[in-house]
């Protein structure tokens, strides 16, 4: 039985296993990865160290990549200058309200168009589909007309609506995925050991597609806490702005305070990027605590 030769003679006559060969694709690989990740990186960094440089600094002709100088005054002016507090407030209220009800809504939705079959059920996702593929701009005329009428403009309870609307479609469809994943025999023998529906809901179906609901939940916190034209639109009492809308207040006619708004944008990444740490812990968790049960 003939056995394939792997190895190659180097310039000292020694033999030299193939495995040993420079692997010109993983290099390659590895080095565009590389590239990518600092041209991604190279804004927040930026964003960063000119929040604490010094005015001075900021203002120089000449970039400076490395701040001489390290300064918090642009986190102080953007703090306690401005209505950092109230904005922060009312993005905490808005979102949070958003994500939970539309979470909520999303859940029933999926185990109602998964797990149960009922006539006119294939034209609700379509729907759902439709909805999703119309761009929130072109929505937002028409909820501007409706809210108005309802006498819900400059309210809280009118911006967590609009977030819904705008986040449902797509929460619905990307948690649709896991409970499709669920087999049908874990339900059928949940009802014969005399399970209720509310109870299967609440002990079966919901902890396994817990890594949905956070995944999803994470989608719908983003959406809501980065929106923009929404808030500015529907708000129009300045202690009601949210933090997306506080941001472009650092942009006035005499000009930008580009420490300030540096500072301001690192303040409002920041629960972004907690919140979602500790998710995702809470997802493998949730992956973990579904597939046991």
């Amino acid at each position: 039985m003939s056995t394939t030769n792997t190895s190659r003679t180097s310039s000292n006559g020694q033999a030299v296993p193939s495995n040993k060969r420079f692997n010109w694709h993983k290099f390659g690989t590895v080095i565009v990865a590389i590239i990518f990740c600092l041209i991604w990186f190279f804004p927040v960094y930026w964003m960063a160290i000119t929040a604490f440089k010094p005015r001075k600094e900021v203002m120089t002709s000449n970039p400076v990549f490395i701040p001489k100088h390290w300064s918090v005054e642009n986190f102080h002016t953007a703090i306690f200058n401005t209505t950092f507090f109230v904005n922060l407030k009312n993005s905490a209220i808005i979102t949070f309200c958003a994500v939970i009800i539309s979470i909520v809504f999303a859940f029933l939705a999926c185990a109602a168009l998964t797990l149960y079959r009922f006539k006119g059920r294939r034209v609700i996702m379509v729907m759902v589909l439709a909805m999703q593929m119309i761009p929130g701009t072109a929505m937002l005329i028409p909820q501007f007309i409706v809210f108005n009428q309802f006498g819900l403009l400059n309210k809280y309870i009118g911006l967590i609506l609009a977030y819904i609307a705008l986040v449902l479609p797509f929460s619905i469809w990307n948690m649709r995925g896991f409970f499709l994943s669920i087999p049908s025999s874990i339900f059928e023998s949940a009802r014969v050991e005399g399970a209720s529906e509310w109870q299967i809901l609440r002990r079966i179906t919901f902890p396994l597609v817990a890594p949905g609901v956070v995944s999803t939940s994470v989608f719908a916190f983003i959406t809501a806490w980065n929106d923009y034209l929404t808030a500015y639109t529907f708000m129009k009492d300045e202690a009601k702005y949210t933090l997306p809308v506080w941001l472009a207040s650092f942009t006035t006619p005499a000009g930008t305070d580009f420490g300030g708004q540096m500072a301001a944008s690192v303040l409002f990444s920041l629960p972004v990027v907690i919140f979602f740490m500790i998710i995702q812990g809470n997802i493998a968790k949730g992956a973990t605590t579904g597939s046991v049960k």
